[in-house]
């Protein structure tokens, strides 16, 4: 996979859903909705773009620094 933007959304087979946090040639971090932040190695991620991810499940984990703490500051 090639170097995703900052909030793009991506599907990824095994933890689902997810934003892009951040990402470089090198690496990239995913906050996805049911399994928090993980980071890949960019050129080995296997995950689909979708153009737009579906709503945050209702319970679906959020973990302190997650996108959605960082939606919230935003406002």
């Amino acid at each position: 996979m090639k170097v995703l933007k900052q909030g793009q959304c991506v599907r990824h087979e095994r933890f689902g859903f997810g934003i892009a946090a951040g990402s470089n040639e090198e690496r990239t971090t995913i906050e996805f909705y049911e399994h928090g932040s993980k980071t890949f190695v960019t050129h080995m991620l296997e995950a689909e773009l979708v153009a737009e991810a579906p709503p945050r499940p209702k319970g679906a984990e959020t973990r302190p620094g997650g996108s959605a703490k960082r939606a919230r500051a935003a406002k």
